[in-house]
């Protein structure tokens, strides 16, 4: 076992991927069909199980996402099947999923019963399905544009209450006008000019549409700026992901488009700027 995971290790790190231990147990326990945590406990691969270890340590050492070799992405407390065709959802995005659900319960504690979210670009579902799970009796909506990805958040958000529509951010839920307590988006915002800094499972694998936006990064976030006051009541908030570097540019956006109250950024756990949040003003 020490054998296979240090020679799979070494692979992987000669091969550029910043996390080579991880992986290979990860893809180990998923030959092994075990839990990460349980690899010193169990047998080594035999023979079939060495080829198949092969097989994923090749693949991962050509920069496909671990995700897409194991089938599946750990976001908060739900697990998400995931593939070609979605974006695999990030850690950093677990704090914004975070903000609404205690948006969502903020909402319950003063007396919003059932209160309303849409997630805009939901991607494999990752966000609506943490606020399905953590928020009992919200009203979840989400939105995607992509069909592929779609596929992926209707098997995701299968059985979770939630509802999940086709389309743009920019015209989703006109039948939900002025009645939404929380918006949450996790927009495309990697400028084009970008492109070769984008690491290359993101950008040899993720789908363009849920990457770059406009020369700057923003373009959706300008459209989403003002979609989301359509969609809130007055008091309701906004919260969006953005690039690191856009910690002034993206609340920029909303003090240019106006209407927007409590504007203000956030840092991921290494101190990045990573979310923005605002209300919308009475």
């Amino acid at each position: 076992m020490r054998e296979a995971l240090a020679a799979a290790s070494g692979r992987l790190a000669e091969a550029g991927v910043a996390s080579p231990g991880h992986d290979a147990a990860v893809l180990l326990a998923h030959v092994l069909d075990v839990p990460r945590s349980r690899l010193p406990l169990v047998e080594g691969p035999d023979a079939d199980q060495e080829v198949a270890f092969a097989a994923l340590v090749a693949r991962r050492s050509a920069r496909e996402p671990l995700q897409h070799l194991t089938g599946t992405a750990a976001f908060r407390h739900v697990e998400l099947a995931v593939g070609p065709g979605v974006f695999v959802p990030r850690p950093e995005t677990e704090l914004l999923a975070g903000w609404a659900v205690e948006a969502a319960l903020a909402a319950q504690a003063g007396g919003v019963a059932e209160p309303v979210v849409v997630d805009l670009c939901t991607g494999s579902g990752a966000i609506a399905a943490s606020i399905a799970h953590e928020v009992p009796g919200a009203r979840v909506h989400a939105v995607e544009l992509s069909p592929d990805a779609l596929a992926w958040a209707a098997r995701n958000l299968s059985g979770t209450g939630v509802d999940l529509r086709e389309g743009d951010l920019a015209e989703a839920f006109d039948d939900l006008a002025g009645t939404v307590d929380v918006v949450v988006c996790n927009p495309p915002y990697v400028p084009l000019e970008a492109w070769e800094s984008v690491a290359v499972e993101a950008r040899d694998h993720d789908p363009h549409l849920a990457l770059f936006s406009g020369q700057d990064g923003l373009d959706a976030v300008r459209v989403l700026a003002r979609r989301a006051q359509v969609l809130l009541r007055p008091g309701g908030v906004l919260g969006f992901e953005h690039a690191d570097v856009q910690g002034a540019a993206a609340p920029d956006v909303l003090l240019a488009v106006g209407g927007w109250a409590d504007v203000r950024d956030h840092t991921d756990l290494a101190g990045r700027p990573r979310y923005c949040t605002a209300r919308l003003a009475r």
